[in-house]
């Protein structure tokens, strides 16, 4: 009956986390106070795009306003209905032809645009992947293979889009080259630790503070090795991104409309409502996710022996993105059943410890889940039913685990993303 409860209690701060970062409480303030005198495009990429530019469609039409038009691409599965605002689908995490020739299709959009034209940019988190241009000596094989290599490293999203940046015709504030001298103003939802709007779907728009050497110094540091080709570019200046003097940038605005600060800030007033202080730990923890599993199974034995950093009953609350490097062995999960499944190792049978660990678009990982829950009891039903907790922490196997115990957490896509989000209540019980 506990668990049933305080399962509730989770999934409500989740829902609460992502609703207040959902784009249709967010777009229409965004809206122009006056039409531009030329045209309007709308493009954009991310997993929370189409959505994005349904919204925002929506509430330019409700203004009176002439008819736009545009391109977004979006993952498989993500689509909705925009009355003129094309949507395609295409792959992630790692890109396909539909994402190439969705790419292609938004740059000859920007190609004859003027001054007086406007256009509006929707990013968010899966845009990397989405939006892809590879530099022409680059084969989209070449770009597919580097991207599984990175992916299966370990490394770091912002690592991870350092290199993308640098292969790429789009990324890294090379699509604004396109744009200028348009007006250009891009929206975008924050799936990033720090915010940084030059990793948030790789930058497309933004000036790029990364350099093709620190691109060289990602693939060394996880021992990838490159093509020929990669190799190149990545040590010619020729290819260089564009930096924040570039006159491209002139006439372009940046607002990131939705953070993972607020998403958590919003689950803790839903705690605090019943009850529980709250302690957010962060809104940007990077790191192996069995790394950050030990480490908030620590502050949690530190609460329950001392009352410290806090006193229970206690929500404690954290967000970001991390990562998990892929062994040889190909099991099913995510980051964030990584997470939980090193977490209640960690923990062993604790009487009153109930966590979620959620990726707010919906899927974590490339299986059909958001996340999981764990219970006080979580370990015991496993060794019930035959299951070795660290065997399957070690084959990356976390989804497997926890949908056999039935704690899996499957709602779709949420149509927004925040990232990764962590809340783990220790009870008086």
């Amino acid at each position: 009956m506990k668990n049933n409860h305080y399962k509730k209690f989770l999934l409500k701060m989740f829902d609460e986390a992502v609703l207040i970062s959902h784009p249709k409480n967010l777009m229409k303030k965004y809206i122009p106070n006056k039409q531009p005198s030329g045209k309007t495009i709308v493009i954009g990429a991310g997993k929370a795009s189409a959505e994005m530019a349904r919204v925002f469609e929506l509430a330019w039409i409700s203004k009176g306003y002439k008819k736009l038009e545009g391109i977004v691409v979006t993952r498989y599965g993500h689509k909705r209905k925009c009355k003129n605002i094309k949507i395609i689908e295409a792959s992630h995490p790692v890109p396909d032809k539909s994402g190439l020739d969705a790419t292609n299709d938004i740059i000859n959009l920007l190609k004859p645009l003027n001054s007086k034209d406007l256009v509006i940019v929707l990013i968010s988190g899966g845009g990397s992947s989405l939006l892809v241009s590879p530099i022409d000596k680059i084969s989209l094989k070449e770009k597919q293979d580097l991207t599984n290599e990175l992916l299966r490293s370990g490394a770091t999203i912002s690592e991870i889009n350092a290199v993308r940046k640098h292969l790429s015709n789009v990324k890294g504030g090379k699509l604004a080259s396109f744009a200028y001298p348009a007006e250009v103003i891009t929206l975008a939802i924050s799936d990033v630790p720090g915010d940084d709007f030059g990793t948030i779907a790789s930058g497309p728009t933004y000036p790029d503070h990364t350099t093709n050497k620190d691109a060289i110094e990602v693939l060394s540091k996880y021992n990838i090795v490159c093509s020929k080709n990669i190799d190149d570019v990545l040590r010619s200046n020729k290819y260089e991104t564009p930096k924040q003097k570039d006159k491209i940038f002139k006439n372009s605005e940046f607002n990131i409309i939705a953070k993972p600060q607020n998403a958590l800030l919003k689950a803790a007033k839903v705690a605090e409502r019943k009850n529980f202080n709250t302690l957010v730990l962060s809104d940007s923890i990077e790191g192996e996710s069995n790394d950050v599993g030990l480490v908030h199974a620590a502050i949690v034995k530190q609460v329950i022996r001392f009352g410290q950093p806090a006193k229970k009953p206690l929500c404690i609350l954290s967000g970001g993105e991390t990562t998990v490097t892929i062994n040889k062995e190909n099991g099913k999960g995510g980051r964030n059943t990584q997470f939980l499944l090193s977490l209640v190792i960690a923990l062993g049978s604790s009487s009153n410890v109930y966590a979620i660990a959620c990726d707010t678009d919906g899927i974590d990982g490339s299986e059909d889940n958001a996340g999981a829950i764990i219970f006080p009891d979580t370990l015991e039903r496993a060794y019930s039913k035959g299951l070795n907790p660290k065997n399957y922490l070690e084959r990356n196997d976390a989804y497997s685990f926890f949908n056999i115990l039935g704690d899996i957490v499957k709602i779709g896509p949420t149509h927004t993303n925040v990232n990764d989000f962590r809340a783990i209540l220790i009870t008086n019980d």
